[in-house]
């Protein structure tokens, strides 16, 4: 089977909107002092990007959590790999995600981290798939809508590979 990949948000169009959610955020938590969360692996690049046009004191930390393992739809099984070293107790939370669908993973995920009792958490994402969603999600700050294709690139994967793409692409599989 072979797959291609067809370029659906650029790496300018990114660029941009990263620097305009990066804008907006330092608004909304100005004068306080955050921990980003990022959630491992897709999140790398958008973090590392996203981070640094922030303004604001803050605290780095990572998750390591899965469900799609090397296919393309949700396992339905959540699994983390790697919890969060850090104490969250009446700080303020910035979690940083690349892409809401099912919601699965992050509604459990955010279930987790409220039981800590931050002060706040605030939910950044690249992509949101709204037309895929199984539970109740609303992020606070969405790079992008996309459609229900299944997307690489920036950081998202298929079987591992594709991260390093500069660009979204949706991924198809043809029988040549």
């Amino acid at each position: 089977m072979k797959e291609t990949v067809k370029v659906l948000i650029s790496e300018e169009q990114i660029k941009q909107r990263v620097g305009e959610l990066a804008e907006q955020i330092n608004k909304d938590l100005a004068g306080k002092e955050i921990i980003i969360l990022g959630v491992l692996k897709g999140s790398v690049f958008f973090i590392t990007d996203l981070s640094r046009r922030l303004t604001m004191p803050a605290e780095m930390a990572f998750m390591d959590v899965s469900s799609y393992y090397d296919s393309t739809h949700s396992s339905g099984e959540i699994k983390i790999n790697l919890d969060l070293d850090l104490i969250i107790k009446d700080k303020h939370l910035l979690i940083v995600e690349d892409i809401i669908d099912t919601g699965r993973t992050l509604h459990m995920l955010m279930e987790r981290l409220r039981a800590r009792k931050p002060a706040s958490i605030s939910l950044a994402t690249l992509l949101n798939k709204p037309v895929a969603r199984e539970f109740e999600i609303t992020p606070d700050y969405v790079g992008f809508e996309i459609p229900d294709k299944f997307v690489v690139g920036y950081g998202l994967d298929y079987a591992q590979r594709y991260r390093n793409l500069p660009y979204i692409g949706v991924l198809n599989f043809s029988e040549d």
